[in-house]
């Protein structure tokens, strides 16, 4: 059973926090280093697919339904698997899921931490 499940920027994070940290972006934060201690695991294969990602735009106004469907692409086999190895890498400690983004109650994070939550 994973434990709590945060949201924050990887900017922000703090390096010693004993939770997962797990960066979830389909690409790399600029000016992080990717030996970087704020983050433990890049797992991009459960971030959005590149086609949603440039659909979405950041926009808060069509977040409701860039939220839908990124539900639907975390309930594909490849998101089921991308889900299945967040949960083997959080074990049973806290999770951290980190974004880049810098409106992160709006951003593939805060729907991914919702879905983890809601993982039996």
């Amino acid at each position: 059973m994973m434990g709590v499940v945060r949201v924050a920027r990887v900017y922000d994070v703090d390096p010693g926090d004993e939770a997962a940290k797990i960066l979830v972006d389909r690409l790399w934060p600029r000016g992080i280093r990717k030996d970087d201690p704020r983050i433990d695991e890049w797992c991009r294969e459960v971030a959005p697919s590149t086609e949603l990602r440039k659909w979405y735009g950041h926009r808060p106004e069509v977040f409701d339904e860039f939220a839908r469907r990124y539900r639907a692409e975390l309930d594909s086999e490849d998101g089921r698997a991308a889900l299945a190895r967040v949960r083997e890498l959080a074990g049973d400690r806290p999770v951290v899921v980190l974004t880049a983004t810098r409106d992160v109650d709006h951003s593939q994070a805060a729907v991914l931490a919702e879905v983890l939550a809601d993982l039996p």
